[in-house]
Parts: C-alpha cells; structure tokens; sequence
C-alpha cells in the first residue's frame, strides 16, 4: 500500500496576484537545492485518520503555526513520482513566515561518521507568485497549483510573473 500524506497549500492575493506559501526541506540533503525542492507543508498519516486533520497537524509541525482560519478547497490526491499519494488542502490567508518554527530530525552526518547531527525538518518558507511556484515546487506538486488557479474563486486573478 502507498504511503499516505496529506498537506495545506496556503494561498493570498497580493495587489490580483496570487501567492503561495511553499516550504524548503532541511538536512544537507536539500541544502543546494532551490528550483523544484520546495514543498508545500505536509507529512505522512495513517489510513485511519483524518486527511484534514493530518494536513493541519503536519503544518503546525513544520511551521510552528497552526493553520489560519480561512475557507478550505480540497484540491484533492495525486499520486507521487515516487509512489506516495499526497492529498492537499487550499486554504486562504496569511501568515508571517518570519515567525515559523520547524521542528527537527536527527540524521548521521556527515554519513558514515559515526556522528548524529540535529536538522530542522524546514529550514525556509516563502510566499512565491504561483508563476514562481511552479519552478520551486516539487514536479508531482506542481499540478496542485494549477487546481487552485482554476478554482471560480480565483478568476481574473494572476498567477504573477
């Protein structure tokens, strides 16, 4: 069976533009990686849980904040180039990413050194034009993004430049 994630695609319109919330992955991993690495927030659950809830969670988990009030959209679940099938929610508004706080994981590093290091499981988050978003999202996140545009809400609005 697939592993199951689910996440929150925060969105805004600035001045007719929309923008989306995206969060860079941390560990040395990512480090040098900008174009198509970034993610919106998310984690795994289990079967018997709540996407919604899982989407929720995982957020406040990476970020440090909870998820503002706001109307949802489920734009859904797609399957993953590498098998995981990720179910995400719109939500609009607004948050400061300069108060976000992620929380860490442990990984041997350098490999092989015998040494564990600590790494915040985000190390940056930025609200991008969705024109942008579409360089810096993932590749089997990028359909999202086009979801959210062809939303009734968001007509006549841009994607940026």
């Amino acid at each position: 069976m697939a592993k199951l994630s689910a996440g929150v695609l925060l969105y805004r319109i600035r001045d007719g533009v929309v923008e989306v919330l995206l969060a860079h992955p941390g560990g040395p991993f990512w480090a040098r990686k900008d174009d198509g690495a970034w993610s919106i927030p998310k984690g795994e659950y289990a079967d018997d849980e709540d996407p919604w809830a899982a989407a929720r969670r995982e957020f406040s988990e990476e970020l440090g904040l909870p998820v503002p009030a706001g109307p949802r959209l489920d734009l859904g679940a797609l399957k993953q180039p590498g098998g995981k099938v990720v179910t995400a929610f719109a939500v609009r508004g607004d948050l400061d990413v300069g108060d976000a706080r992620s929380n860490t994981f442990e990984l041997e590093w350098p490999k092989g050194s015998g040494k564990v290091r600590e790494f915040p499981e985000v190390d940056r988050v930025e609200w991008f034009p969705v024109a942008q978003a579409h360089a810096k999202l993932l590749k089997g996140q990028r359909p999202y993004l086009d979801l959210l545009m062809a939303h009734p809400e968001l007509t006549g609005l841009t994607e940026g430049c």
